[in-house]
């Protein structure tokens, strides 16, 4: 089967109203309104006509998605729990300072698998959460838009990367992941849009993010 290449508008929350250093993933955050609302305008004049727009269930997100909405009437708007940021179980609003020393040790050396305090998401199966979410999408849509969070956009630009420097079998041809990815700390990749600022990436991405604002 071919897949179409897919055009994401990859949309960051607004920044969230939580002290700097705690660690929130799950954690039904709130974020600023009056940065929502500047971000939410400033988007409303970028996006094309008529895309579907894509949003996390968590709060910081759907008020993004709300002041959007209000001043698109033309995209169509649908809740995506896939596009949550990653859970951290435990650590989930605990400064990240605080944290056990050996359980984030434990986390890096086995950072594929190790389910972050304990009852939260391991990276790898947050990275295939993400990467179902982006073949549905491709399926459905030449374009579209996603409005999430800095993990999501982290995890895109991990698949993109390993798919340039040996290509998994999430291409074209086959959209099934293999059943170990290779994920480790230090190939987590740092880039992610700021809070309330976004940025184009196309799936398959054989040249990687690039900031659009």
């Amino acid at each position: 089967m071919t897949h179409r290449p897919l055009r994401i508008w990859l949309a960051r929350h607004a920044k969230p109203l939580i002290a700097e250093g705690v660690c929130y993933g799950a954690l039904d955050v709130a974020a600023d309104p009056e940065a929502t609302a500047q971000a939410a305008a400033q988007l409303a004049n970028c996006l094309p006509q008529g895309l579907t727009v894509y949003t996390s269930t968590l709060q910081r997100c759907e008020l993004l998605a709300q002041y959007l909405r209000g001043l698109r009437a033309d995209l169509v708007f649908k809740n995506a729990p896939a596009l949550r940021e990653m859970d951290f179980g435990r650590w989930e609003g605990q400064a990240w300072d605080a944290i056990d020393p050996a359980q984030l040790s434990a986390w890096t050396d086995d950072f594929e698998d190790y389910r972050c305090g304990a009852s939260g998401e391991s990276a790898g199966g947050f990275v295939r959460r993400v990467h179902a979410a982006l073949l549905q999408c491709q399926a459905a849509h030449a374009e579209c838009v996603w409005i999430t969070h800095a993990g999501v956009a982290r995890a895109i630009a991990w698949l993109s990367q390993a798919q340039r420097l040996a290509p998994l079998a999430h291409a074209a041809a086959d959209p099934v992941l293999p059943s170990r990815l290779g994920l480790a700390a230090q190939s987590w990749p740092p880039f992610a849009p700021r809070p309330g600022h976004w940025v184009q990436m196309d799936w398959p991405q054989p040249q990687g993010p690039h900031p659009s604002v």
